[in-house]
């Protein structure tokens, strides 16, 4: 199933309990689907929500009745799923562009920017609750451990960060890696910290021990791996440079096989549905292609019994090709540093939500 966005996608996201995904676009659009198996997508919403900035990140909150937005103008937006009508927007949010928004619970979000700082939203309080100043380029990607309230993020710098919210500090950043960190996952139940780089490289961190990594592994080398899903806790998902998609096994570490080919284009960003059916792909050629993930999966096999045990025993992370790039692919919009202003003028971003 293909849905043609019309404009270079930087973001998807899928609703949490229906048939709807949500799209950025590089002219800050935001486009709302309706997808149905046998059938063609059906757009429901197209809104304007940046102006003549790009719409970097997108993620559905309040249960999917609302979408957030990040943007290089530096603004969060939340509008409304049924109606398309602004809920709220909170300028100079950040004091660099927007890159990166992710869901952490059910009432918190997460953004990054393009200089480093990853701030934490509480959409009950109505006001930012944590800033960090993690990075010193721009942040990637991030994801959160729920059970030790731990917020991860990695950066074109090269590190990776480990985020302390409960203590509202940087708890420990790794040591700088030779390439650029473009995505995270935590795997083998929390155990292990996998991050894709932009030499290729799949870069393991055992928990706790995050100033070196414990493993490489270069076999998706020399394509970047710009996008990764966990599809369980022995194998991921990889978008990689070259438009390809694969089934990756982590521990023991080895391409099981490539799943699908999204374009000759690299692949930005992967979702899975709410009922994981479908697996969403975006990729420079404007196109958001959602595949059948039992197709995909199919002759995939599965992680074998013994070499779980092996790995327990052996464990004591323009339109056309304007890509707005990360780091040496993303190029950061400078802009004057609005400092302490941003997060005071927070305080009522939510309050409508």
């Amino acid at each position: 199933m293909e849905i043609n966005l019309g404009k270079l996608p930087f973001d998807i996201d899928f609703h949490p309990s229906n048939t709807l995904v949500a799209a950025g676009l590089i002219n800050g659009d935001l486009h709302l689907y309706r997808y149905a198996a046998n059938s063609l997508p059906q757009r429901l919403l197209e809104v304007h929500a940046h102006g003549e900035e790009s719409c970097r990140a997108v993620r559905f909150i309040n249960d999917g009745h609302a979408i957030v937005t990040g943007s290089p103008d530096r603004s969060i937006l939340a509008t409304d799923v049924e109606t398309g009508s602004v809920i709220a927007r909170l300028e100079n949010s950040h004091g660099a562009a927007i890159n990166r928004l992710i869901n952490l619970t059910e009432t918190t979000i997460a953004s990054g920017d393009d200089e480093g700082c990853i701030k934490v939203w509480d959409t009950r309080q109505q006001s930012c609750c944590n800033s960090f100043d993690a990075h010193e380029e721009y942040i990637s990607d991030m994801t959160f451990a729920s059970d030790s309230m731990k917020l991860l993020g990695v950066s074109g710098d090269g590190t990776l960060s480990v985020c302390n919210l409960r203590r509202n500090k940087v708890q420990v950043q790794s040591e700088f890696s030779e390439d650029e960190l473009l995505s995270v996952v935590i795997m083998k139940n929390g155990r292990k910290v996998i991050c894709g780089t932009q030499s290729g490289a799949l870069l393991l961190y055992s928990w706790g021990h995050f100033k070196d990594c414990s493993d490489r592994f270069i076999d998706l080398s020399p394509n970047s791996v710009d996008a990764l899903l966990k599809l369980d806790e022995d194998r991921i998902i990889t978008g990689s440079e070259n438009g390809l998609i694969s089934l990756v096994g982590i521990l023991p570490n080895r391409i099981i096989q490539p799943i699908a080919e999204h374009s000759e284009y690299p692949v930005e960003r992967l979702a899975f549905s709410f009922d994981r059916k479908y697996l969403g792909s975006i990729s420079h050629d404007q196109m958001l292609k959602l595949w059948d993930l039992d197709d995909l999966l199919q002759g995939s096999g599965s992680i074998s019994s013994s070499a779980r045990n092996q790995e327990a025993m052996g464990d004591s992370d323009s339109d056309e090709m304007d890509v707005d790039g990360k780091g040496t692919k993303r190029k950061r919009i400078s802009n004057n540093n609005i400092g302490q202003a941003a997060l005071n003028s927070s305080s009522s971003f939510f309050a409508d939500l």
